[in-house]
């Protein structure tokens, strides 16, 4: 597998054209199950998203010679596009019966999928509804874990449930490829666990020059190009600070 420094004149996560454009498109589809009678918890599904994209980066089909790494491959080498949907009922069982895996929260589901051609969407993913995605939290989240990762998100930023979710998963893999191969194996023997969490404001500018991995979206969708949407805070990384 490929691994991209967010830090790079080439990275995947910035607005400005680069030779990444070049390459064939890729996405990375990610379905979130949402019941009428039973929606998800808004910060349940975005760490349930990230925590998806993690399960998928980790699998032993992604790598090597495994079914899904020319396609994890092609897509590490061009923008890195996810793409949140929603479904419930008999669009989710389709969903559920196409290659993929599905990762369970407290109350969320989300089934992430091997990356698809830009244009080449399964017709079941196809179809599924992708703008509007709206949830809330019933109750406050309560303060992270100190000794969780945690994916700080923008306080003066406005994002969808869908675009925040796939903004989550970004950070995700931002830490990702931030950590070595037995920071990984660590995070992966604890499920993978973290937190998402909007920052205090107060915090925010610290937390953005930080020197941490810091997703800025290239505005495809909701918001401005080059908007710093997510700082990913994993305590094994030097520029973590101390949230003691």
């Amino acid at each position: 597998m490929s691994h991209v420094s967010a830090s790079t004149g080439d990275s995947p996560f910035q607005s400005e054209r680069n030779p990444r454009d070049e390459a064939p498109q890729f996405v990375l589809p990610l379905v979130v199950r949402i019941e009428k009678s039973a929606p998800p918890a808004r910060t349940d599904a975005l760490e349930t998203a990230a925590r998806a994209v993690l399960v998928l980066l980790g699998d032993e089909r992604a790598h090597g010679d495994g079914a899904w790494a020319e396609a994890v491959r092609s897509w590490e080498d061009a923008r890195i596009r996810k793409v949140v949907r929603r479904a419930r009922g008999a669009e989710w069982r389709r969903a559920e019966a196409l290659p993929g895996i599905t990762v369970t929260g407290k109350s969320a589901q989300v089934r992430v999928f091997p990356p698809v051609p830009l244009d080449g969407w399964p017709k079941d993913l196809a179809k599924l509804q992708v703008s509007g995605t709206e949830l809330d939290d019933p109750e406050p989240p309560v303060a992270a874990d100190p000794a969780l990762p945690v994916l700080w998100l923008n306080p003066e930023l406005e994002m969808s449930a869908g675009k925040a979710m796939a903004q989550a998963g970004h950070g995700a893999q931002l830490a990702w490829w931030a950590l070595s191969d037995a920071e990984r194996t660590a995070w992966r023997d604890a499920g993978w666990a973290l937190a998402v969490r909007t920052a205090d404001p107060a915090d925010w500018a610290r937390l953005a020059g930080s020197g941490l991995p810091t997703v800025r979206d290239a505005g495809f969708t909701e918001i401005a190009p080059g908007s710093c949407t997510v700082v990913a805070d994993h305590p094994a990384l030097p520029t973590a600070p101390d949230r003691r």
